[in-house]
């Protein structure tokens, strides 16, 4: 017995010697240090996260513990008798998300499509560049665009010419404002065109070029290669941008602001004011007095933030792949 535990115990040693060895030689090189660091600040990245929800987990505990669940399905938001109720900010949050990317998806994607297959090199270029260009401008400057473009816009033109020949429908129906949810949901749209646009180029320009040549080769237009071939190649891709979009939407805060009228109710109609659960944390958190009335609102941030997370998650992970089966080719 002793003989063949000394027989495998000297076989092992030298396996063991050898990787110590390599470990020493990449600690040396820097490949182990670099490992390391990398590690430590993704796993920073997602401590961040994770401190995030808890803490606005835990400084929301009494509207969960005084209304539960009905907090998401009631309309009252009265700060002097401290009855809270989500759902007239989770309605007007996807309205206008909505509308926005009613508007938005066929203009990014239609104006993706151009750019990565019939534009010129130099014109796509030259447009990609003011396209992120516009990306980066601050979220104020579209509420002051709003503000001073779209809702006279909408007040004296499209409102009026929308409710008399499309008056029957509950959506363009009753007094017109200007502001509200139509306008809200146009000015989300012109910010998230850049998005949609950006990204579903890059996502089609990862189509591998055999794709289209194939179906060249067959006799179809550029067209029809471009709408039959690589679009549905690029479908995961672009859906990612579309959620992307959304998340940026649903969490836009300073434009909607100024321009959804800050009103917590709940309309069928278009042109009526509203309130996004962003808007209502920017107006009322300094305001918040009471320790129900502020948990509310960090409740209301909870639920805005976790559902931001997921749409980024998914979106990024439809990018990924697409990209990853193009360059695999």
């Amino acid at each position: 017995m002793s003989t063949f535990t000394g027989t495998v115990t000297q076989a092992a040693r030298p396996e063991g010697f050898g990787r110590a060895r390599v470990f020493l030689k990449r600690l040396r090189s820097g490949d182990e240090v670099a490992h390391l660091i990398t590690l430590i600040f993704a796993l920073f990245i997602f401590l961040i996260t994770c401190m995030l929800v808890y803490e606005l987990y835990i400084h929301s505990a009494i509207p969960r513990r005084r209304f539960g669940w009905h907090f998401l399905i009631s309309r009252a938001w009265d700060p002097v008798f401290e009855h809270f109720g989500a759902l007239p900010f989770i309605y007007g949050t996807l309205v206008t998300s909505a509308i926005a990317l009613l508007i938005a998806v066929p203009l990014g994607v239609g104006g993706a499509i151009f750019l990565a297959e019939f534009a010129p090199a130099q014109i796509s270029d030259g447009l990609t560049f003011v396209v992120e260009l516009l990306a980066a401008v601050p979220s104020v400057i579209y509420g002051l665009l709003g503000i001073f473009i779209v809702i006279p816009l909408l007040r004296d033109s499209v409102d009026p010419f929308l409710q008399k020949h499309l008056g029957f429908l509950p959506l363009f129906q009753g007094p017109i404002y200007g502001v509200g949810f139509l306008a809200a949901g146009l000015v989300l749209a012109i910010m998230i065109v850049p998005f949609i646009l950006s990204i579903s180029r890059e996502v089609l320009l990862a189509v591998p070029t055999e794709q289209r040549e194939a179906a060249l080769a067959v006799g179809a237009t550029r067209w029809e290669s471009t709408w039959q071939v690589v679009v549905p190649y690029a479908r995961a891709g672009i859906l990612g941008s579309v959620f992307l979009a959304l998340a940026r939407a649903l969490g836009e805060t300073m434009a909607v602001t100024m321009v959804i009228g800050n009103t917590p109710q709940i309309s069928a109609s278009l042109f009526a004011p509203g309130y996004s659960i962003a808007a209502v944390i920017a107006n009322e958190f300094t305001e918040a007095t009471g320790a129900a009335y502020l948990q509310s609102l960090i409740a209301l941030g909870l639920a805005l933030f976790i559902l931001t997370i997921i749409l980024n998650g998914v979106a990024r992970l439809l990018i990924l792949a697409t990209t990853g089966r193009g360059t695999a080719h």
